[in-house]
């Protein structure tokens, strides 16, 4: 394992990581070490990252597909009685 050393963290970030430790009940190492995972998208250690970018404004119009949802959003009144 590596060792690292982070200086000059602010003294809102410090509380906020030992306030979050403290409500989960971890180390501050150990929460700091799934954070850090979590924003690199660590897979191997079950740290997926989950980033919707690529579909982001994806969607494309299309008249069927626009048809088909118009369908599924008509009210039938005969079903509401």
């Amino acid at each position: 394992m590596i060792q690292y050393t982070v200086r000059n963290v602010p003294e809102s970030v410090d509380q906020a990581l030992r306030e979050r430790a403290h409500r989960e009940r971890k180390s501050l190492n150990q929460l700091t070490l799934e954070l850090l995972a979590e924003a690199v998208g660590d897979v191997a250690n079950g740290h997926p990252r989950r980033n919707l970018a690529s579909i982001a404004g994806s969607w494309a119009s299309d008249a069927d597909t626009e048809q088909a949802l118009d369908d599924q959003r008509r009210i039938d009144p005969e079903l509401w009685r």
